[in-house]
């Protein structure tokens, strides 16, 4: 039990220094995303993950999307997105459901 309680404190003490670690970039809000075409499927349980801009130093960088593979059947993927706070933006991560 008590192993129990230190695994969640730690992994509290973790999701807190992740939080915290977010930079807001003053800059934005980010450009429109660019038309991507989409390449045909590499096989069937391939996921498309739209491309997105990832902010490095004093500008936005287009980078493209990519296929990828859940890892577990019937999840989906969440994109990444900009969401404004704090008097900027910051990036929020995409995420499996």
């Amino acid at each position: 039990m008590r192993k129990f309680f230190i695994a969640a404190a730690f992994a509290v003490l973790l999701g807190l220094g992740s939080a915290s670690a977010q930079v807001v970039v003053r800059i934005g809000p980010p450009p429109h995303p660019p038309r991507e075409v989409i390449p045909v499927r590499p096989g069937p349980n391939y996921v498309w993950a739209p491309g997105f801009y990832r902010y490095e130093g004093n500008r936005y960088v287009w980078v493209p999307g990519r296929y990828i593979v859940p890892p577990r059947p019937r999840m989906h993927w969440v994109p990444g997105h900009w969401a404004h706070r704090h008097g900027g933006y910051v990036w929020v991560e995409g995420h499996w459901r």
